[in-house]
């Protein structure tokens, strides 16, 4: 049941029109310093669209999807009413607010650190101050998820946790450690320069810190992509989840492996020891672990869909295969940009190889095909898959679905493979200008405006899934009946206590991630000749 609809939809718009927001500004960016545009004559604002880019983009559009898409699990999948309903409008006005206080100083320049925080550089006091409330707001919703969880399972105290709230309990738990690292350096760190009661700061720990973020993040925004991997495409294809006991396994693997391994974002730096980049590149590699899990798991739970609807031999369930359905359309092109993407992440996990591609092209192209690509399609998975049941109305036409789909995709890879080439010929990232006129450069030209293209087919396509939304809202009622997620093709009647709950594996993230950054941390801390000046950002100082 969904009871609370107005909260739900609250959260997706509020997500999506931030998210068009940054679609905008990023078109513009690429844009800007392509061949096809004169150099900025002020590319400080270059950094600032950067900035704002980022920080709609990794902290507020994923955060409010995971949040909305979370609190429609609780109610479905649990089918009890949301406890804590002023709370959750409490977080999702943290949300609101503190992404406005973020992104003012920002647009006046005074906040032009991008994303990552890139100390020594230090903006105004207001943007980190806002970013911190965004966190805050988002520490409402995993209270939340585990206080319903909780008053669900003293009324269930036998039955297995249903896997759509196992796997969204697990994802905000994630969630809730991932970012100490990143509160952790506002708080300690950054904010105590921003506000003047300090004039220099460890940019060395600082990035450390951040480097507990930085990658877990990544699994924080693909939770609710594997949510819907699981939950809705079986059902919404016609098929059955070949195995709760492996889906459950996925999710708990990302719990525990996703955390000790951000300092492999650091390879390139001095003040973490060369013994430590190899530890966090070997847990690297695990992460593909629950990867390759999904990824046979869901194979084989579309199979099942293919031969329920007639397919026979050994490939002919392919064909029989909803391919007219979203959904199924969704998830391909989402699996197409995972393989991608992860086989690039290889090559940034490794340590001799990461030199090659560290700080080009090839990373904005890696992260924006894993997110950008593969997890974003599935958020419009999941807002076309409940959108009807949010507002009791239908989409009038599934072709216009399919197209903004098929342009997503499209261009994505047309955005994200070239950067991937011109990072292997060298292109650093986070410029503001080329002189393409160099002959170093000037074979780069072409496939820089080749992603410019598929910027704008990226911008047409957010614009249309807008667009199909808004009509969507304003279509004749009609009944969607109760929201339903997948069933297994075993449905659970029992399961290990050690698949149907979480203290065990949050022990062993919580241990491993110590084990992995206490030391670092700790060493970088009681030193006193690590700190230098503060850049201060703007004319604020």
């Amino acid at each position: 049941m969904l009871v609370n609809k107005r909260l739900i939809l609250a959260h997706f718009w509020l997500a999506f029109a931030v998210f068009g927001l940054a679609l905008v500004l990023g078109a513009w960016q690429m844009f800007v310093r392509s061949p096809l545009h004169t150099w900025l004559s002020d590319p400080e604002w270059y950094y600032r669209s950067l900035t704002a880019h980022g920080t709609a983009m990794g902290y507020v559009f994923p955060t409010l999807v995971a949040m909305g898409f979370g609190y429609a699990i609780s109610e479905s999948a649990l089918e009890q009413r949301l406890i804590g309903v002023r709370w959750a409008w409490t977080g999702f006005w943290l949300i609101a607010v503190g992404a406005v206080i973020a992104m003012v100083p920002v647009a006046l320049g005074r906040a032009s650190v991008l994303y990552t925080f890139y100390p020594p550089l230090i903006g105004s006091p207001f943007y980190y101050i806002g970013v911190v409330l965004v966190v805050v707001g988002s520490w409402v919703w995993v209270a939340l998820m585990s206080i319903n969880l909780h008053v669900w399972r003293r009324a269930h105290p036998d039955a297995p946790v249903p896997l759509a709230m196992f796997a969204n309990v697990a994802g905000s738990y994630l969630w809730a450690w991932t970012a100490v690292g990143a509160a952790l350096e506002l708080l300690l760190q950054i904010i105590p320069v921003a506000l003047g009661l300090r004039s220099t700061i460890d940019a060395g720990l600082a990035r450390v810190f951040f480097s507990w973020t930085l990658h877990a993040i990544v699994y924080f925004w693909l939770i609710p992509t594997y949510i819907a991997y699981y939950a809705i495409v079986p059902r919404a294809i016609g098929g059955r989840v070949y195995s709760d006991t492996m889906a459950r396994m996925a999710f708990i693997l990302f719990l525990v492996v996703a955390m000790p391994i951000g300092i492999h974002h650091t390879f390139a730096d001095p003040q973490v020891g060369a013994g430590f980049k190899f530890i966090h590149s070997a847990f690297t590699a695990l992460v593909a672990l629950p990867t390759l899990l999904t990824v046979f798991t869901i194979c084989a739970s579309v199979e099942i869909a293919g031969r329920l609807r007639g397919g026979r031999g050994l490939f002919g369930w392919i064909a029989a295969l909803p391919w007219d359905n979203p959904i199924m359309l969704a998830v391909a092109f989402s699996f197409v940009m995972l393989g991608f993407g992860g086989a690039g992440g290889l090559i940034n996990m490794s340590y001799q190889l990461d030199a090659t591609v560290h700080n080009t092209q090839w990373i904005t192209g890696h992260f924006h095909l894993i997110f950008g690509g593969a997890i974003v399609i599935m958020y419009f998975a999941i807002a076309y898959d409940l959108w009807p049941h949010l507002t009791g109305r239908a989409f009038s036409d599934v072709r216009l679905i399919r197209t903004q789909l098929w342009l997503w995709f499209i261009g994505m890879i047309v955005t994200t493979f070239p950067w991937h080439w011109v990072g292997i010929l060298g292109m650093p990232r986070r410029m503001a200008y080329f002189d393409f006129t160099s002959p170093a450069l000037a074979p780069e030209a072409v496939y820089v405006t080749l992603s410019v293209i598929g910027a704008v087919i990226l911008l047409a396509s957010g614009l249309l899934f807008l667009f199909i939304l808004a009509r969507g809202q304003m279509a004749p009622h009609a009944e969607a009946g109760p929201y339903r997620f997948s069933l297994a093709v075993h449905p659970p009647v029992r399961v290990p206590i050690a698949l149907n709950s979480y203290a065990l594996w949050v022990a062993l993230m919580i241990g491993l991630t110590i084990t992995n950054y206490g030391f670092p941390i700790a060493n970088l801390a009681s030193r006193q000749d690590t700190s230098v000046p503060a850049v201060y950002v703007g004319a604020q100082r």
